[in-house]
């Protein structure tokens, strides 16, 4: 059982156009060592980036949730926009990588993200009742590839995750 956090880079073509090979370059490598250190900040495991995301695995969702915040706002500074979604179940361990239709849904719920979003399955939410984080119904969607409708919920900005962060 774990969470699992996948981010994506908005609009990463476009803007790897305006920038300029070089400087798109300066901004990943910024991308990846933030989404290395928010990730060990919050005791998760850095599975994989992506080119212009990352797959991370945490034992509470409140870390995760906390992560995606954190490093969102980390790439705002420098006019990079994520969206990110996290989702919580079985996975299989497979080496250096995770497998299961846990990661999937996770990388569904992601996709469903706009700029600067943080979406999570109701089984996330669920996880998290009664900490901090405040959330919002986005309602039900279509996740490709996966059986039934599934409630997503949009967090809210992140002020102090002391207390939410040991969930």
């Amino acid at each position: 059982m774990a969470t699992l956090l996948f981010t994506d880079i908005v609009g990463s073509t476009e803007r790897a156009s305006d920038l300029g090979d070089r400087e798109w370059r300066q901004r990943l490598d910024l991308h990846d060592e933030w989404s290395r250190r928010r990730v060990r900040e919050f005791e998760g495991r850095l599975i994989k980036t992506t080119g212009d995301g990352m797959l991370a695995m945490f034992d509470g969702p409140g870390r995760g949730i906390l992560c995606a915040a954190k490093l969102r706002a980390d790439l705002q500074k420098i006019g990079l926009h994520i969206r990110a979604g996290l989702h919580a179940g079985e996975i299989e361990l497979r080496k250096d990588d995770v497998g299961g239709v846990a990661v999937h849904i996770a990388a569904r719920v992601m996709a469903a993200a706009g700029p600067d979003e943080v979406l999570v399955s109701r089984t996330v939410r669920d996880l998290v009742v009664g900490s901090d984080f405040a959330m919002e119904d986005r309602g039900t969607h279509s996740l490709k590839g996966v059986e039934d409708e599934w409630q997503l919920f949009a967090v809210r900005d992140v002020e102090d995750g002391s207390r939410a962060q040991t969930r």
